[in-house]
């Protein structure tokens, strides 16, 4: 099922897109691409500089380029932002060149994970309020995924497991349908 497909991992922030995804590349013994990171290397800056200098709008710009970018590959395990889906080309772009998987965690869990972490331009206020608006937001575009996985309480090693075990299951043909069949989605 897997073959030189993309694996392309969208997702909330502080669902795990990054860690997952560079263990599943180890794991299926393909590439790994983050574009965020793909982002930083050709502008020389980091998200949270372009967003605070250039505007989120210029950081989309750059981000539909690194996703096309990453597209153009084959056999590949792609992180992208959190935002990516919010633009219908990009979501497009990555249905069309993989299978896209939707990591997801609670707002609690997302908080929790987050605390920390001062890198993340639109999620300055780090309250579950917050994270549950920019969740509500998200959420249509994350339901379109081939695949959903609940991260709450399981090591990036599992989610990563559990995703290849989807995998082995097939991903469906309708990528409008539910995606609770079998993998778990919290409600938000």
């Amino acid at each position: 099922m897997i073959g030189k497909t993309n694996i392309i991992i969208t997702g909330f922030m502080g669902t795990g897109k990054t860690s997952v995804g560079r263990y599943l590349a180890r794991l299926t013994g393909k590439k790994f691409i983050d574009t965020d990171r793909e982002i930083e290397r050709v502008t020389g800056l980091s998200a949270a500089q372009i967003f605070s200098r250039c505007g989120e709008e210029y950081f989309r710009r750059e981000e539909t380029k690194a996703i096309r970018r990453a597209c153009s590959f084959s056999d590949c395990v792609i992180a992208t932002g959190g935002g990516a889906v919010l633009k219908e080309e990009n979501f497009f772009l990555m249905k069309k060149n993989g299978i896209l998987i939707a990591l997801y965690a609670s707002p609690e869990e997302i908080k929790r994970r987050l605390k920390n972490d001062k890198t993340r331009p639109l999620l300055k206020d780090n309250s579950v309020e917050r994270i549950k608006l920019m969740l509500a937001e998200r959420e249509p575009f994350y339901r379109r995924a081939d695949i959903g996985i609940d991260t709450s309480g399981y090591s990036y090693k599992e989610v990563a497991q559990r995703i290849l075990t989807e995998l082995e299951k097939g991903v469906k043909d309708d990528a409008s349908q539910d995606l609770s069949r079998g993998s778990g989605r919290p409600g938000v």
